[in-house]
């Protein structure tokens, strides 16, 4: 029989088992380390700096934030960031991660006080560990069962007094009583072209890359207004400079790379242009249901909605309907097609 496992000893192995990998440091070091260093975002960062601030002078824990946008824009970096202005303990999880209420437990119980509490991904937490936060959020408490059957008994445990920040692509699938106890709510938006090449510009100096203005502002311009794409780009990019350009990333260069990825001039790569023709030759230009779509071009439904679409409605090369997913007219004419006349495209 096993031995009885402490929620502490629980949270180490839970911490161990997370321990980052030498890859994971990596894309740490490109992670801004404070709000002034945070490119962009400039609503959001000010109405953080008040709330920090207000909760060191008082010498509380800040109340619960919660950060939603598309993947990509910083939410995880912001909350890390958010730890370290408040000088206090960031223990990041993810709610997949998060199976049992004695999972949850385990985190809670072993937080500092005033600590942060990251969970990714928070709209994916099942309903039962949901409604164990309710508590512990509300009144710093845990209510957890010992033992089964008649015998069984509630003992509360009071928790010190943490910030929960959950970071969510899907909002909307957040249940009411869940957000409307973060006190703190930001939504992260696309970056415009000027902020991607300053983080890019930043990306390469942490990296050691020679880049010329004109080399950033040709990735960013291919970023999808995203800052995690455009890392991975200035890192590809990197790689191609190293053989071609003796290291050096100018504009050239870093248009040559691009167009080797697959990378067009809107930032679109191969799936998205295969998501476009699907609709555009194989169903008349839409509507198509997303399902179907996901099928005809092997990719999973989830990920097409949460991944890809966002950018192509962004960029007006999807419109959604009731009746399902139709390419706009500026989607034919990126792919040198031509609209049939029955087609009713946005633009």
């Amino acid at each position: 029989m096993d031995p009885i496992r402490t929620p502490g000893v629980i949270a180490a192995d839970l911490v161990h088992s997370a321990r980052p990998t030498p890859e994971d440091d990596a894309e740490r070091t490109l992670r801004p380390g404070r709000l002034d260093d945070f490119v962009g975002q400039e609503s959001v960062k000010a109405q953080l700096r008040v709330s920090i601030a207000a909760a060191r002078a008082r010498g509380e824990a800040l109340d619960h934030v919660l950060l939603a946008g598309p993947p990509g824009l910083g939410k995880t970096s912001l909350a890390r960031i958010v730890a370290d202005e408040l000088e206090v303990d960031f223990q990041p999880t993810a709610a997949p991660a998060l199976e049992r209420k004695a999972d949850v437990a385990a985190y809670l119980t072993a937080l500092e006080p005033n600590a942060v509490f990251f969970v990714d991904e928070i709209h994916r937490l099942p309903r039962a560990l949901e409604e164990t936060f309710y508590p512990a959020m509300e009144d710093h408490q845990l209510p957890i069962t010992v033992g089964a059957g008649a015998g069984a008994r509630i003992v509360t445990l009071d928790l010190p007094r943490f910030t929960l920040i959950g970071a969510t692509t899907r909002a909307g699938l957040l249940t009411t009583p869940l957000r409307d106890r973060f006190g703190i709510q930001h939504r992260l938006e696309h970056y415009d072209p000027d902020e991607l090449a300053r983080i890019v510009h930043r990306s390469a100096g942490v990296l050691g890359v020679e880049i010329e203005p004109a080399g950033a502002r040709a990735i960013a311009a291919r970023a999808r207004g995203t800052p995690r794409v455009a890392n991975r780009l200035l890192k590809r990019v990197r790689d191609y400079a190293d053989l071609r350009s003796g290291g050096r990333v100018d504009a050239e260069a870093a248009e040559a790379a691009l167009d080797l990825l697959g990378v067009d001039q809107e930032g679109l790569d191969r799936l998205d242009r295969e998501i476009l023709a699907t609709i555009c030759d194989g169903f008349g230009g839409g509507p198509v249901g997303l399902s179907t779509l996901a099928v005809a071009v092997g990719e999973e439904a989830d990920t097409i909605e949460d991944v890809y679409e966002p950018y192509l409605l962004q960029r007006g090369f999807l419109q959604r309907t009731p009746r399902g997913r139709c390419a706009t007219r500026r989607a034919f004419a990126h792919l040198g097609l031509v609209p049939p006349p029955a087609a009713t495209p946005l633009f």
